[in-house]
């Protein structure tokens, strides 16, 4: 009997995950003392994930049962697959696009920025990182170092500078996810199959809002956090706070 691909996928995960925790945990505390000094302050923390399922990452730490209600995802309608895998592609591909995202978001200095990206390269997403710099806005950049060096500068996805997201952010944490994401193969079947990207881009974000409360709570903050809406109480919970956030975050 051929061996257990799911075994191998999940042991592929696990040590990708590992892999995370030990190497990034410096960059990781960092983050959460940026993202600590905004809850503090009673300001949002603005996520990005440019790229069709990297606007998963975006929605992993947004109203998330356990997750900072100060958290605020910008959920551009041209990127998301559900308007087409295609056009999602092609629009961010498209340089001046993130621009034009982030002009509409309104940020400033005052702002703190996640951008969330599995490869790093994409226009889009380079193009936000340099309109949220130009603003001043505080970046933390969650994306794999290594899928962005190994990708060719000539990659189509890439924008015109050829910048990497890891060279353009304050604090850059590195997701280690290999160069085309897949990472199981198969006797007979020509490429490799199952991606570990999202998995990566949870854990680190979570990773990150599980320091960022345990700094909140060493100094004696205990910030608002979504409890499920599908827990007892969870919408009694959850409607103390709902005054203070439903004109401030766009799209809850």
């Amino acid at each position: 009997m051929s061996a257990d691909p799911t075994l191998t996928y999940l042991r592929e995960v696990t040590a990708l995950l590992e892999r995370i925790h030990d190497e990034e945990s410096e960059a990781i505390l960092r983050a959460a003392e940026r993202v600590a000094e905004q809850v503090r302050a009673d300001r949002l923390v603005h996520i990005f994930g440019p790229g069709g399922h990297s606007n998963l990452a975006a929605q992993e730490v947004f109203f998330r049962a356990g997750g900072l209600m100060h958290v605020s995802a910008i959920l551009d309608e041209g990127t998301l697959l559900s308007n087409g895998a295609l056009r999602s592609m092609a629009i961010e591909r498209t340089p001046g696009y993130g621009r034009v995202v982030i002009a509409d978001a309104g940020l400033t200095p005052d702002d703190l920025l996640i951008l969330v990206n599995a490869y790093g390269i994409n226009a889009a997403l380079i193009d936000a990182a340099l309109e949220a710099k130009e603003r001043g806005v505080t970046l933390i950049g969650v994306s794999s170092r290594e899928h962005a060096e190994r990708t060719d500068p000539g990659h189509p996805a890439r924008h015109p500078t050829k910048a990497n997201l890891h060279d353009l952010v304050d604090i850059a944490i590195d997701t280690k996810v290999p160069i085309g994401d897949a990472v199981i193969t198969m006797a007979g079947v020509a490429e490799p199959l199952a991606a570990v990207s999202t998995f990566a881009n949870a854990y680190a974000l979570n990773a990150l809002v599980l320091r960022t409360v345990q700094r909140l709570a060493e100094s004696g903050v205990e910030p608002p956090v979504w409890r499920s809406g599908n827990a007892p109480g969870g919408d009694e919970a959850n409607a103390r706070f709902l005054d203070a956030f439903r004109s401030r975050v766009r799209k809850l």
